[in-house]
């Protein structure tokens, strides 16, 4: 059994509410690096904007992160898209296409629904995720969906159908600890997206990750129900003192103490060629 392990690197929480994120290319890169060659096969990042410490949306500085890290090792590098919904779905999605265009993406956030975190809604019209999933088609590269609630499941599931030529989204359990959308990190609320899963894409991969979250707690059961994991200063609980190579590090042994083993990103990329 081999499970994927994915590494979250920052997110948009900016150094004020999670001070350990890197920031810079550089920072980024680096880390980066060090988690792949740590046995992390995905990594997904943020770009800043290194004068403001704001997110940035600027292909090219994706461009020289995902160029940065996959210079030194070999690994699926993928960033987000823009958290604001106002705008176009082909001008959210423009860095992603651009990349995509270039050949420098295999994954891509493609989220299937809306949700109200902390106050913030985060939105996600269908026409957005119906147009990310078209880009999957046309570049080939693999939506990965952020499953906030039930419903995302059932809709993403719908809307990959109808994406012909996509690749299988993989879908990505967000437990929160810190947060009151969807369920806490508990068997009894991943079982039950199981069962929804079996039932909506049967077949499709699958991994535990969140927000504000210890995931770890629930990795031996997804590992053991054939599921995969995703760590990192986004997914964690906001001010961790580990940092994103000690999550990996810690994950690392959670994962072999289950009797698993870490796969490879070419383990990865076999799993990723279903067409829906």
């Amino acid at each position: 059994m081999k499970t994927w392990l994915e590494v979250a690197l920052n997110g948009a929480w900016g150094k004020a509410l999670q001070p350990g994120i890197p920031v810079s290319v550089a920072e980024i890169i680096a880390e980066g690096i060090a988690c792949a060659r740590e046995g992390a096969a995905i990594v997904h990042v943020h770009a800043y904007d290194e004068a403001s410490g704001r997110q940035c949306e600027e292909a090219q500085v994706y461009q020289r992160i995902i160029e940065g890290i996959r210079s030194q090792v070999d690994c699926i590098v993928y960033p987000t898209i823009p958290l604001a919904s106002d705008m176009p779905a082909a001008a959210r999605f423009a860095a992603v296409e651009a990349l995509a265009r270039g050949g420098l993406i295999e994954w891509a956030v493609v989220d299937p629904g809306s949700v109200n975190i902390a106050g913030f809604v985060y939105i996600n019209p269908e026409e957005h995720a119906r147009h990310g999933l078209g880009l999957a088609a046309r570049y080939g590269f693999r939506p990965a969906y952020a499953i906030y609630e039930p419903g995302f499941v059932r809709l993403g599931a719908a809307l990959a159908r109808a994406a012909a030529g996509a690749p299988q989204p993989v879908y990505r359990f967000m437990f929160s600890e810190g947060f009151s959308y969807g369920f806490p990190p508990a068997e009894y609320a991943l079982d039950a997206y199981l069962r929804l899963l079996a039932s909506e894409a049967p077949g499709a991969s699958w991994m535990v990750g969140g927000l504000a979250v210890d995931v770890l707690k629930l990795a031996p059961a997804a590992i053991a129900r054939g599921g995969h994991v995703r760590v990192g200063l986004e997914d964690a609980p906001l001010g961790s003192l580990r940092s994103n190579l000690e999550w990996v590090q810690a994950a690392r042994r959670v994962i072999e103490h289950a009797g698993a083993a870490l796969a490879s990103v070419d383990d990865v990329r076999q799993g990723s060629k279903r067409r829906t």
